[in-house]
């Protein structure tokens, strides 16, 4: 199964960055972009692509540790950027420290855990928005490429229709927003399932495989 270690935020923090991306839907050369779906939106702490069921028990064992050594902090979504022309995410802003150090403990646990991970990178906090046609060498926002998952690659516009849209203007647009903060208390094993039917515009789906309480955050 195709799994990854996330943050989600919670459906008041979703509502208030699917309105400012409204607004972005509204630009020039929007209808070119692949957009993802809100209803995937998350924080990726580490990607672990394919897994074998046999796996998953010591995964979610050592990923409940990781949750256990980290105390709940708080999270903001904030501002916005690019990668290489290509990926438009949101930003975070807040306990981002506790959060790089809970990205930090995942990966650490998946490994731990036998999964095959790729070369350790810099974790940069960012969820993914949309995805064009670029590529060119700049690198945008507030740093390079890390932790691009199933949301990025999948799903959008007809290819047809997609063109090579200047990813800057949507991250300046971005620049000033400012989500309402939240306690981030869980970890979250997802599992995602990519799309199948070839439909221009199909997400993919995903599917939490085990919620990892945070420090002494209550489960349930």
């Amino acid at each position: 199964m195709r799994l990854f270690a996330a943050v989600l935020p919670p459906p008041e923090a979703v509502e208030e960055l699917a309105r400012a991306v409204d607004r972005l839907r509204g630009l020039r050369g929007a209808d070119g972009l692949r957009w993802t779906g809100r209803d995937g939106w998350h924080f990726t702490l580490a990607f672990m692509g394919e897994v074998e069921d046999g796996l998953l028990p010591e995964l979610t064992e050592r990923l409940e540790r990781a949750a256990r050594r980290t105390e709940p902090f708080p999270l903001r979504i904030h501002g916005g950027g690019h990668f290489d022309g290509r990926f438009l995410w949101a930003g975070a802003a807040g306990g981002t420290g506790e959060l790089r150090r809970l990205a930090e403990r995942a990966d650490a646990a998946a490994r731990r855990a036998g999964v095959p991970m790729e070369e350790h990178r810099h974790y940069q906090a960012h969820l993914t928005l949309a995805r064009g046609r670029g590529g060119r060498s700049r690198r945008g926002g507030r740093g390079g490429r890390t932790g691009v998952t199933d949301s990025a690659v999948a799903g959008g516009a007809d290819p047809a229709r997609r063109a090579d849209v200047d990813l800057r203007l949507y991250a300046e647009a971005l620049g000033g927003f400012e989500g309402t903060p939240w306690e981030v208390a869980e970890l979250v094993l997802v599992r995602s399932r990519l799309p199948e039917s070839g439909v221009p515009g199909e997400q993919p789906r995903y599917e939490a495989v085990a919620r990892c309480p945070l420090g002494g955050a209550a489960s349930g």
